[in-house]
């Protein structure tokens, strides 16, 4: 295992859950942390805190400019980028049809593009360095669909299989990417932080996506996963000295894949003869 201490850790959406938790923990490992925050007194508090090891930085994933700015500052600050957390996202409850056009674009913004930009707002660093290292923070729903979370499950899947491409895009330039597969933590994301769709379809209301609702409307407090222990998972990845590139994160993240990964077997079982028969006929 490599050692944290002294390494620079640019964290988005630091304000609350994982990314708070993991900012804080990293502070206390002896880590170079900038956390971003979209809020300036949040960004100056933390700076206060952290006792001349931590940089808030006011930056909004959704604003180009503002990402090209932040990274900079990062780089004056402290010289160099050597992990890069990739967690700022936003969810939103709804079944696919309920979701109008205008929401999905805000979701896959945030926690698509977002973070998009991110990566090649560090990059050129990471590259004159010879070294770093990208973890993308997705969901269980980035890695199989969930009724009532659709729109939302499509970018954290989009965000996932750009983690996979990255991984083999960066590995000759010294560049590690491991993809968070992330289960239910103890959160605002389930609370306070959660935004639901504007039109609701009654048709919707006894079907999974409905009952979505009110499940995760009735999770918060009692979520299986603890964040502070997250982000000590999270710091040991960071300092693995070969990273994977899919990781999951909590036991029901665990069971979540390996259900997928068994059902989409039992397909390809089922139903080879037909894959197989498109193949051309031999001359």
């Amino acid at each position: 295992m490599k050692s944290i201490e002294d390494k620079v850790v640019l964290v988005t959406g630091a304000s609350s859950g994982l990314g708070k938790e993991l900012a804080e923990a990293l502070i206390a490992e002896g880590a170079l942390v900038a956390a971003t925050f979209r809020q300036r007194e949040q960004a100056d508090d933390f700076t206060t805190r952290s006792s001349g090891r931590g940089l808030g930085v006011v930056l909004d994933v959704t604003d180009a400019g503002a990402v090209e700015q932040g990274v900079a500052a990062v780089r004056e600050r402290f010289g160099r980028i050597d992990v890069l957390a990739n967690n700022a996202g936003a969810g939103l409850v709804g079944a696919v049809e309920e979701t109008s056009e205008a929401e999905a674009e805000r979701l896959f913004d945030v926690n698509f593009f977002g973070g998009l930009r991110m990566v090649r707002a560090v990059l050129p660093t990471m590259r004159a360095q010879g070294s770093g290292h990208i973890l993308q923070f997705s969901a269980v729903g980035g890695f199989t669909g969930v009724p009532g979370l659709g729109v939302y499950a499509a970018a954290k899947a989009a965000t996932d299989v750009l983690g996979e491409g990255l991984a083999k895009e960066l590995a000759p330039l010294g560049i590690a990417t491991t993809v968070l597969t992330i289960g239910i933590f103890e959160t605002e994301f389930a609370g306070r932080s959660l935004g639901y769709v504007e039109a609701q379809i009654p048709d919707y209301e006894r079907t999974p996506a409905g009952q979505f609702r009110g499940f995760i409307g009735n999770l918060q407090g009692r979520q299986p996963n603890d964040a502070a222990r997250g982000a000590q998972a999270i710091i040991r990845l960071m300092t693995a000295d070969e990273p994977p590139v899919h990781a999951a994160l909590g036991g029901d993240a665990i069971e979540i894949m390996e259900s997928k990964m068994a059902a989409v077997q039992q397909d390809l079982e089922r139903w080879e003869h037909n894959a197989r028969s498109t193949a051309k006929a031999a001359a």
